[in-house]
């Protein structure tokens, strides 16, 4: 079936495996399993892939230092990290080894460097070194100058999450994976204490197992299963600035000594050249639409400036807030510590149930061992798991034509003029960017969808330039009415009457 949005589910459909949930892990885990014999669905709630805790990430692949020793995050973490340069040469996504920094300010910090350094090699994490502030200055010369120490970590890296999340995605469609957007998870059918179907707002399917990646929603699913009932997900909002790459450019990842709650206020370089400040870490009730706040963005600014003092408000373009699935430590049944590790289960309660829970930092890092640790637990389970020979796992990279050199662009153009024709100046997306995304494995079919395919309305305008020529173009390649465009799916559609239509 492909990509399957706005249209009626087909009758009597019957799958292997159903995924629930089209972030980053369910993406991971849809491709992983798609290299076998299975009829495989997933499912997403939203318009597109990758749009709640996977889209509003630090973008950070981590070293593997931070995790408690012996914890499955420290383990899926380290091992992950291996696989990144493999992943990104196999999906074609950007991803950049490029390091990361502790950086320690004033003598009362530096201890905690030690602390860091000795747990990261309890964790296996290679080629970890404490350099001195005087290095520090050396490598980053915008630190502060109050630096009296940092740990350096050589496998941390960046990379874009919403590319790796679409990229598997598409990898795995490509594979025959069947993905239903705007599909919403309603509850389990059970026979026999085992799951045999999933209801969800369009049909209910039927399975022989269940893949629970529903982030920011995991618990509610898990409770539907029967599974874990006292665990409770309180979000974790994080806020964030991102900086003009015309005014301000950064050539590393710095974080500062950690607290207990938080990796703290980090400034980092991105794989778009943007310098992007944050994230904050505050428990919020609400799992949808995060806002950023007076307070929390005073916060980022507070603690961007101790690592980086020039960094300055002249320099923001925009702002952003995204939650993460935290709150494993949040149980509501008495005698019961679930504690802060993610949970990749089996569970015992229910057959047909693979349930993933609680995966917040270092999340996206571990994506990659999750979906091979739920291959491994399905093997265990004794599903006949039989490879396809025709498996690809390969997602070539669409070409963009400002990564382009001079040569390049003009063959681009001489193959089809649209890439002649700009649509975003500040970061330089053509007509032909556009109409590639939108013709897509995946299809982007909304201006968001867009924006985070090909950057654009992400530079100094902020898409003020862009918009008007983006919604034509969305209407006139998908057929439908400029009207019907919307910004991030059904009920935020960008145009209401047309200019000077008098209203009765």
């Amino acid at each position: 079936m492909g990509v399957v949005v706005g249209e009626s589910p087909m009758a009597d459909p019957a799958y292997d495996v159903i995924v629930i949930g089209a972030g980053v892990v369910g993406s991971l885990v849809a491709r992983a399993l798609s290299r076998y014999r299975l009829r495989i669905l997933l499912i997403e709630k939203e318009s597109d892939v990758g749009t709640q805790a996977s889209a509003g990430h630090a973008s950070i692949v981590h070293a593997g230092y931070d995790p408690v020793p012996g914890s499955l995050k420290a383990t899926l973490n380290v091992a992950a990290n291996r696989m990144w340069d493999t992943l990104a040469g196999e999906l074609g996504f950007t991803y950049d080894r490029c390091g990361d920094y502790v950086v320690a300010v004033g003598q009362g910090e530096v201890a905690a460097l030690d602390a860091l350094l000795e747990r990261g090699r309890r964790n296996g994490v290679p080629g970890l070194a404490i350099i001195s502030g005087e290095e520090m200055r050396r490598r980053e010369p915008k630190v502060t100058p109050h630096v009296s120490g940092a740990l350096y970590a050589p496998t941390g890296g960046i990379c874009s999450p919403f590319d790796v999340t679409v990229a598997a995605a598409e990898n795995a469609v490509m594979n025959g994976v069947t993905l239903m957007l705007e599909t919403a998870f309603e509850d389990f059918v059970q026979k026999d204490g085992r799951i045999v179907a999933v209801r969800t707002n369009r049909g209910t399917f039927g399975c022989r197992w269940a893949v629970n990646a529903a982030g920011l929603y995991a618990d509610q699913v898990m409770h539907c299963a029967g599974v874990r009932p006292g665990f409770v997900i309180t979000p974790r909002r994080g806020e964030y600035v991102v900086l003009d790459r015309a005014e301000f450019r950064l050539g590393s990842v710095l974080f500062p000594v950690p607290t207990p709650v938080s990796k703290g206020i980090v400034v980092m370089k991105t794989t778009h050249g943007n310098v992007i400040l944050g994230p904050t870490a505050r428990e919020v009730v609400e799992r949808e639409s995060p806002a950023v706040t007076r307070s929390g963005l005073a916060e980022v600014w507070q603690g961007a400036a101790k690592l980086i003092p020039d960094v300055a408000p002249r320099h923001a373009i925009a702002t952003f807030a995204g939650l993460r699935a935290a709150g494993n430590a949040h149980c509501l049944t008495p005698g019961v510590d679930y504690g802060h590790d993610f949970i990749v289960e089996i569970p015992d309660e229910v057959r047909g149930f693979v349930n993933l829970g609680g995966i917040e930092s270092p999340g996206l890092t571990s994506a990659p061992a999750i979906a091979e640790r739920v291959v491994e637990l399905l093997r265990d389970a004794g599903e006949p798991l039989q490879e396809r020979r025709d498996w690809n796992p390969i997602r070539p990279a669409r070409l963009h034509f400002r990564d382009l050199d001079q040569e390049g662009r003009a063959r681009l153009v001489a193959q089809d003029p649209r890439y002649g024709r700009v649509v975003c100046r500040c970061e330089t997306v053509m007509e032909g960017d556009i109409v590639a995304e939108i013709h897509a494995p995946i299809p982007a079919r909304t201006y968001d969808a867009l924006k985070r395919r090909t950057w654009l309305g992400t530079g100094r305008c902020q898409g003020a330039f862009d918009t008007p020529r983006v919604v034509e173009l969305l209407a006139a390649e998908l057929g439908m009415s400029p009207f019907a465009v919307s910004k991030k799916g059904p009920g935020s559609e960008l145009l209401a009457r047309r200019t000077k239509q008098v209203e009765d």
